[in-house]
C-alpha cells in the first residue's frame, strides 16, 4: 500500500530550490543501493530500512534487525539507528509537510530514494541533538550516494528546513486548533485524521482524552517480556533481566533496556516478548469460571504465536490441550515454534472452517479465543509506519472477516463454555459493531460476561462494561479490546 493520499502535503507554489531533474512519477520502482556508503553506517542503515518500509512494504521491525545485523552495528550505533528509524516514521506526515515546503513541491514528486533521505535527515534537524551542520552534510551525502543528482536540491532544502525552529514550522502548517481541530492535532502530533476520528469516537468524543492518546502513541514503548506460568516467575526474571514486574499482568516484566534476542530466558522458552494488554486479554479467558469440563481450548487465529505460548502454558499447568489455527503457513510455523513442548497442537487451516473440517467441529471446545486480524491501530507505538500504511478502506475487509471469524467461534464453543474476542484496535467497527453484529449473526444464543471481572484488581479506567478497551495512555498497554461471551444454548 501507499500513503493515504489525504496524508500527502499540498503543493505550495513555491519554486523548488535546485534545478531540474528531480521530479519523478510516484510509481516508480526500487530505489537503487548506494553507489558509495555515506560516512555513517547508523544513518545508512536506518535509511535502508526506511527505504525498504515504503518501497517494499517492509516491516520496520523485521527489516531493520536485518540491516543492523547486515552492517554489523550494536551498541550506540544500533541505539541511534532505531531511533532515527522509528522516529522518522512516527513523524512521517509531519516531515513530509516541511519538507514539500522547503521543496515548493509536494513530495510525492520527490525521486523516493532523495525524498526518504530527506525525511530523515528533517528528523535529525527537527526532533533531535544532532548538529545542523552535521544533520545537513550527513543528508547530503546520503542523498549523493542513492540519488547523486538529486545532491544539490537536498542541500538546499535542509538548509531551508534548518532557517526554521520546529515550533515554527508547527505554527505556519496545522490549522487552527479553534477552526480544525482534528486537522490541527494530525499536524501536531503526527496521525492521520482519520484515526484521530476514530480514536476520538471511542474516547466518547474527548479531544483533550484524543490528544493524550497521540502523545503517549509518539513515545518509544518499552519491550515487555511474558514469564511463562510454570516456567518462569515474573518477580524472578525481572530481577535475571534487570527489569521490573508488570502493573498489572501476573506474568508481565518490563525490559528496562537491550534486546530480549540475546536473554537466555528467551531461547529456553521460560519466557516471550509480549505486550501486557495482549497478555491481559489472552489470561482472561481462562480467568473466567465455566461449568463441565474445562480440557479443551481453540486459539482460532494463533499467528505468530504470543497469546498461544501464554495459553499453552497455562493449559499444562491446568490438564487443558490447546488448538491453534493459523491460516498462514510461515505464521503456523511460528506457532509451533512459540509453542513447542507444550500441549498445543497447530492446524495451519481457516479458522472460518469450524463445522467444515473434522479437526474443528461445532460445540466441541471449553474456551475459544478469537485474537482477529484487524487494522492495528491500537499499536501504533510499537509499528510506527502502520498508521501511514493503513486506509479506511481497509476496514470493509477486515470487519467481514472479524465477523465471520467470531461466528465461527461462537460455533464451535460449546454450551456453557467461553468466547473471548480480541483486537489491537479500538475502532468501534472492529469492536463493539463487529461482536455485536457477529453474536447476532452467528444463529446461537449467547451472553455477554462483564470482562472487567476477569482483569486484575484495581485496574483504572475500565469503562462501564461489559466489553473492556485498554489504552496505552490509560494503562500503559496496546490498545486491546476485549469481549467475553458465553454461550447459552
Amino acid at each position: 500500500m501507499t500513503d493515504h493520499k489525504a496524508d500527502r502535503p499540498r503543493h505550495t507554489g513555491r519554486r523548488a530550490p535546485g534545478g531540474p531533474g528531480y521530479l519523478r512519477d510516484d510509481r516508480s520502482g526500487r530505489a537503487p543501493r548506494a553507489g558509495r556508503p555515506p560516512s555513517d553506517p547508523a544513518r545508512q542503515a536506518a535509511y535502508e530500512a526506511i527505504a525498504a518500509v515504503h518501497r517494499d512494504d517492509a516491516y520496520a521491525n523485521i527489516v531493520l534487525s536485518d540491516i543492523l545485523r547486515g552492517l554489523g552495528l550494536s551498541g550506540r550505533d544500533a541505539a541511534f539507528a532505531t531511533e532515527l528509524t522509528y522516529g522518522t516514521l512516527r513523524a512521517l506526515g509531519t516531515l513530509d509537510l516541511i519538507v514539500a515546503d522547503a521543496a515548493g513541491r509536494d513530495v510525492a514528486r520527490i525521486d523516493p530514494p532523495a525524498r526518504d533521505a530527506l525525511r530523515l535527515g528533517a528528523y535529525q534537524l527537527l526532533h533531535t541533538r544532532v548538529p545542523a551542520h552535521a544533520a545537513v552534510n550527513q543528508t547530503v551525502d546520503l542523498v549523493r550516494s542513492v540519488a547523486p543528482g538529486a545532491a544539490g536540491f537536498a542541500n538546499a532544502v535542509m538548509r531551508t528546513i534548518s532557517e526554521t525552529p520546529f515550533d515554527e514550522w508547527l505554527t505556519r502548517l496545522a490549522p487552527a486548533y479553534d477552526e480544525d481541530p482534528v486537522g490541527n492535532l494530525s499536524v501536531l502530533h503526527n496521525h492521520p485524521q482519520w484515526i484521530i476520528r476514530a480514536f476520538a469516537e471511542a474516547l466518547g468524543g474527548d479531544l483533550d482524552d484524543t490528544a493524550r492518546l497521540l502523545i503517549e502513541d509518539n513515545q518509544a514503548p518499552i519491550v515487555h517480556l511474558c514469564a511463562r506460568p510454570g516456567r518462569a516467575e515474573a518477580v524472578e526474571l525481572a530481577d535475571e533481566v534487570d527489569g521490573q514486574p508488570g502493573a498489572f499482568s501476573p506474568y508481565s516484566v518490563y525490559l528496562n533496556g537491550g534486546s530480549p534476542r540475546e536473554l537466555s530466558a528467551i531461547h529456553q522458552g521460560r519466557a516471550h516478548v509480549q505486550d501486557e494488554g495482549s497478555q491481559l486479554v489472552a489470561a482472561a479467558l481462562v480467568a473466567a469460571p465455566i461449568e463441565g469440563t474445562d480440557n479443551r481450548w481453540l486459539d482460532l487465529c494463533a499467528g505468530p504465536g504470543g497469546k498461544a505460548g501464554l495459553l499453552g502454558s497455562i493449559a499444562a499447568l491446568r490438564g487443558a490441550e490447546v488448538t491453534a489455527v493459523e491460516v498462514a503457513e510461515h505464521r503456523a510455523r511460528l506457532v509451533e515454534h512459540a509453542t513447542e513442548g507444550m500441549p498445543v497442537t497447530v492446524l495451519p487451516m481457516d479458522g472460518r472452517s469450524v463445522g467444515r473440517d473434522p479437526d474443528l467441529p461445532e460445540e466441541s471446545f471449553d474456551r475459544v479465543l478469537v485474537d482477529a486480524p484487524c487494522t492495528g491501530l491500537g499499536s501504533l507505538r510499537r509499528r510506527p509506519e502502520a498508521r501511514w500504511r493503513r486506509q479506511p478502506s481497509d476496514l470493509p475487509a477486515l470487519t467481514k472477516l472479524q465477523r465471520e471469524l467470531l461466528v465461527a467461534a461462537l460455533r464451535a464453543v460449546r454450551p456453557g463454555g467461553l468466547v473471548a474476542y480480541v483486537t489491537c484496535s479500538p475502532h468501534l467497527v472492529e469492536t463493539q459493531v463487529t461482536v455485536t453484529e457477529g453474536a447476532r449473526r452467528s444463529g446461537v444464543e449467547a451472553d455477554f460476561v462483564d470482562a472487567r471481572t476477569l482483569l486484575p484488581p484495581g485496574m483504572p479506567k475500565l469503562g462501564p462494561g461489559p466489553t473492556v478497551q485498554l489504552w496505552p495512555h490509560r494503562h500503559g498497554t496496546d490498545a486491546m479490546f476485549l469481549a467475553v461471551l458465553r454461550r447459552t444454548a
